[in-house]
């Protein structure tokens, strides 16, 4: 009784132990696991997430100061100077100083066909000196753009009868002028030249770009219109200036 009793004690501390020691190893391997897993899984997530954290913070912050001064100077019309680059982006100036000349250099060794130019106290994009002839021509003969028949005969009659209302401009045509008028009012080839006494109607007047464009030193030097103007043009004229 007491041998079966020391052996069944025996037999079942044994295992007992072993299973204890098997079960220590396991928790100590799952321990290890968990422990060294957790380290470099929450480690690794933790990176992970600093760093999707980060991007998304410099996304949230904007663009970078390189993209940020290429945008501002590519819509600017005259030099910018670097006090009001460091007041936008909100940058030392010594940092926006570094950054610009970094971009300068880096367009001159890339060959691009324009630069950053410090000029006149400011900095500005502006098309390379090699590239100018193609520019001038693209401009010249690319970008040219042509005037209907309607803006032709406006302006040949304010032209002719300046300073003219579009009232009248109106009678000569027999259509409505208005539009076509704002039109060449947008284009710089006319221009508003005060009101008419009696009526109060504005009048208009071609212009100096108006004289250049056709390579005209002044308005005498237009050709006779008469032939092509309705014989009864004062009296239209007076008609309309009636009406208004």
């Amino acid at each position: 009784m007491t041998s079966g009793f020391t052996e069944d004690f025996g037999d079942e501390t044994t295992p007992g132990e072993a299973v204890d020691d098997d079960v220590a190893a396991d928790h100590a391997v799952d321990g290890g696991g968990m422990i060294d897993g957790a380290c470099m899984i929450d480690g690794g997530g933790l990176a992970d997430e600093d760093s999707v954290g980060a991007a998304e913070l410099e996304e949230a912050d904007g663009p970078g100061l390189r993209a940020s001064l290429e945008a501002i100077l590519l819509v600017a019309d005259e030099p910018v100077p670097e006090v009001l680059l460091a007041q936008v982006l909100e940058r030392p100036r010594g940092e926006i100083d570094a950054a610009l000349r970094a971009l300068a250099a880096e367009y001159t060794a890339d060959g691009r066909g324009f630069d950053l130019r410090e000029i006149a106290g400011g900095w500005r994009f502006y098309t390379r000196e090699d590239c100018a002839p193609l520019v001038e021509r693209f401009v010249r003969d690319g970008q040219e753009v042509r005037l209907t028949q309607a803006a032709l005969e406006t302006l040949a009659v304010i032209a002719y009868r300046q300073p003219v209302s579009r009232a009248r401009v109106s009678a000569v045509r027999g259509v409505n002028c208005d539009g076509v008028i704002r039109t060449l009012v947008l284009r710089g080839l006319v221009e508003d030249s005060g009101t008419d006494a009696e009526t109060g109607a504005i009048l208009y007047r071609t212009t100096g770009y108006f004289l250049e464009r056709l390579g005209m030193a002044s308005l005498d030097e237009l050709p006779d219109l008469a032939p092509f103007l309705p014989e009864n043009i004062e009296d239209i004229e007076d008609n309309e200036r009636t009406r208004a």
